[in-house]
């Protein structure tokens, strides 16, 4: 079966080439390939036949070429072939009609999201997303439904940028809904959405039995939906490297197998087949994702193999399941669960068992007891050496692919692993019978949850314990974090190479030394003396750090980066040595100046904390009010010009409002922080009119550095600001591809012409300015 899988890894490599080369490339690359692949097997067969060494490099290298060829070429045939019909509707208004593949998501301001199956009406129907407002609320999988839709390829954004969020996940077209949407009820639905109404049943009957606390938490352990979930919770799972446990894969059907094997007994056909059925079942209840994919066809072939009298191997499992799913997308390359799922499963086969058996003889678990008793209590450490073998090998190959693609890497891993792993096991297989019986004996369900509901409490204390921990994970906007994660890769190869039992030993050492040395670079880089002001990458949002001759202000904390805005705060500060905040300033409360408040003031002390006396019952002022008297944080409403005095003459000054009533935008505070003759002006979301009565209000100073009001808008930054402030910098804190157009263009000529120096977080990521610089 070895030569499955270099044929099947090949093709896969030929498949992920695609998402660095060029289009263009693709067809002539895969031709070279071919041919290569044919020369070899030319070359195989004129060798002579005791030449086996000789043959035996041919022939992979046959496989090699030869499935990369096929991996390249399929990708290029597979897009001309799938996308010819998205490229025939794209930007046009049609009469769509659809079949609904799967329940209705809710999103932003009354919209829902609808998985569905459609196109032009009387054409073939692809993979799409309806999006609709409150009609498609009610929908359920096997509706049809028609209406007028304005039809988007989904390989871009509106704007025109190139994505492939949507197709790695196999979805082609998005289409928004214009008037009446007609809905045909699905008499009785077919077999294949039965999964979709089981999965549904499932996390109800959850729902019912456990109480609010844990129910969400083992609706996501056992179904994979994330839905319930609250925010900072989720937060909490990605920097304690537990996000997995949310997202069904190969742990969870592993749980169902050795449940089925516990029962049926190891080795008979019978279990093998319920295996099978079940995990073709679960995989269909847990949505399909690439992980649980990979991991039913995994599954499948180490339970097919034996049957069919072949040996059971990992990798040709693991290979297998990798082009399987690749021949039936192609685009699920570039799908982050997808590479985070085999990136796990290949650093487990690669180095979990040597790292096992070293642990167990370093603990002398491996060598042979007699008494029943002592084996029995040797399974307490032996589970706790697998678990944490398995973690550190999975951590392998997937801590520089959480570093790519979400700027951090938890540190606290594989301590979180080993305390909650046996938990999240009881959960999954707790849930899941709790879940089903709720739904014919919710009496009988409710009695047994309680023990799985203390396990779940027990889950979310660790959860939520670890994650508030200041370096549970490790934000790489540092260049020495960053440069510490390519060194501990460096580390990790060279620990493989190295022979004999303590060869991890100074491997260790030095990246324990190397990361120490990172900590204390980086906190001396933001120590420097006078004014500093950090413009943080939030995405559509604004949160500003200010360093004032070692005091520490916060301006605003919202927006809608891939991390909390809390988190992304607590962790620029705690990554630099900061233990506290001396003042917190909420310019106003929309969420892109104020949502990531709530979980700050979970990470952070903070003294002080001034507030504009605006949109009382407003309930993200109500949240942050409640959790600062929680915290004995003294609170003071800005009602006039405040002013904050810090050592060495360096001042913040805070002014309130101008006026009683309006938009929300112009009932905000303005910031001015000063160090000598350097000014930070910062004037959150003000527009033109709050801009002019402010000028009529103070007199301000020119200013070195500009924080862009109302990220960039057209209506701030106005002519008359810039003509009083002649700023020198300025920085514009903007989402990427945001769907207001920020910044727009006729600002960015405005600052041009002033001779500003222009910084954007979307392109440059956080901004640092200090006042040595100037």
């Amino acid at each position: 079966m070895r030569i499955l899988a270099t044929a099947a890894f090949a093709f896969a490599a030929g498949v992920f080439s695609t998402q660095v080369l060029p289009e263009g490339g693709w067809l002539p690359l895969g031709l070279a390939a071919l041919a290569a692949a044919v020369l070899c097997a030319l070359l195989r067969r004129s060798a002579a036949r005791p030449e086996r060494k000789r043959r035996r490099v041919l022939l992979r290298a046959a496989l090699i070429f030869g499935g990369a060829a096929l991996g390249l070429l399929y990708t290029a045939g597979y897009r001309q072939v799938a996308l010819a019909p998205v490229r025939a509707l794209d930007g046009r208004t049609v009469r769509f009609e659809a079949v609904v593949r799967d329940w209705p998501v809710s999103r932003d301001y009354g919209r829902w999201q609808i998985p569905v199956k459609g196109g032009e009406e009387g054409e073939k129907p692809l993979s799409a997303l309806l999006f609709t407002d409150e009609q498609g609320a009610g929908l359920r999988p096997g509706d049809r439904v028609t209406g007028v839709a304005h039809c988007t390829a989904a390989t871009h954004t509106r704007t025109g940028e190139d994505i492939t969020y949507y197709t790695a996940k196999g979805i082609f077209l998005q289409a928004d809904l214009y008037g009446k949407l007609t809905v045909e009820p699905g008499a009785r639905p077919p077999w294949r959405y039965w999964p979709a109404y089981l999965s549904q049943k499932l996390k109800g009957g959850i729902g019912r039995a456990f109480p609010p606390d844990v129910a969400p938490v083992i609706q996501g352990i056992v179904t994979g939906g994330r839905e319930n979930l609250s925010d900072p919770f989720t937060t909490s799972l990605q920097r304690t490297g537990l996000s997995h446990t949310v997202a069904v894969s190969g742990m969870h059907l592993a749980f169902l197998a050795g449940a089925v094997t516990l029962l049926l007994g190891r080795g008979k056909r019978s279990g093998a087949a319920c295996t099978l059925i079940l995990a073709a079942l679960f995989w269909g209840v847990a949505g399909g994702t690439p992980s649980v994919s990979r991991a039913a066809v995994m599954l499948a072939l180490l339970q097919v193999a034996p049957l069919l009298g072949r040996e059971r191997d990992s990798f040709t499992a693991l290979a297998f399941a990798l082009a399987v799913l690749l021949i039936w997308n192609p685009f699920s390359a570039a799908h982050v669960g997808l590479q985070l799922s085999f990136g796990a499963v290949a650093g487990i086969l690669l180095s979990s068992d040597g790292v096992q058996g070293r642990l167990n003889a370093f603990l002398h678990l491996d060598r042979p007891i007699k008494s029943r008793i002592l084996r029995l209590a040797q399974g307490v450490p032996r589970f706790f050496t697998a678990t944490l073998s398995a973690t550190l090998g999975a951590s392998v190959l997937t801590v520089p692919m959480a570093a790519l693609h979400f700027g951090q890497v938890s540190l606290v891993s594989p301590l979180s692993n080993l305390l909650t792993l046996w938990a999240v096991a009881a959960l999954f297989l707790g849930g899941l019978c709790v879940g089903l019986m709720a739904c014919v004996m919710p009496g009988t369900a409710a009695v047994l949850a309680i023990p799985f509901t203390l396990i779940g409490r027990y889950l979310n204390w660790v959860v939520q314990g670890l994650g508030r921990l200041p370096l549970a994970a490790l934000p790489l906007n540092s260049f020495y974090y960053r440069a510490w994660v390519v060194y501990l890769c460096l580390l990790l190869a060279l620990a493989a190479l190295l022979r004999g039992q303590k060869r991890w030993i100074i491997p260790g050492c030095a990246a324990v030394t190397a990361l120490t040395a990172c900590f204390w670079f980086t906190a001396l880089s933001f120590q420097s003396p006078g004014l500093t002001a950090a413009v943080l990458d939030v995405g559509q949002g604004q949160s500003v750090l200010l360093r004032l001759d070692g005091r520490l202000v916060l301006v605003d904390c919202g927006g809608d980066g891939q991390q909390d805005a809390g988190d992304a705060a607590a962790d620029y500060l705690q990554t630099r040595g900061g233990e506290k905040l001396d003042a917190l300033v909420v310019s106003h409360y929309h969420s892109d100046h104020a949502n990531g408040v709530p979980e700050l003031l979970r990470r952070v002390v903070v003294d002080l904390l001034l507030l504009p006396d605006v949109e009382e019952g407003d309930p993200l002022r109500e949240e942050i009010l409640t959790l600062a008297a929680e915290r004995g944080i003294e609170v003071r409403f800005v009602c006039g010009d405040t002013h904050l005095s810090f050592p060495g003459g360096q001042r913040l000054t805070i002014f309130p409002p101008l006026q009683s009533a309006g938009e929300t935008n112009e009932l905000g505070l303005c910031v001015l922080a000063s160090a000598g003759d350097f000014d930070v002006l910062i004037p959150g979301d003000m527009g033109g009119q709050g801009e002019e009565r402010l000028l009529s209000h103070t007199r301000l100073p020119r200013v070195e550095v500009l924080v862009a009001g109302h990220h960039g808008s057209a209506t701030s930054t106005t002519q008359a600001l810039l003509d009083e402030i002649q700023p020198e910098t300025a920085v514009i804190s903007v989402g990427k591809r945001n769907r207001y157009g920020h910044p727009a263009q006729e600002t960015l000529e405005r600052l041009a012409l002033a001779g500003t120096d222009i910084y954007r977080t979307d392109l440059q990521g956080t901004v640092t300015v200090r006042s040595g610089e100037h």
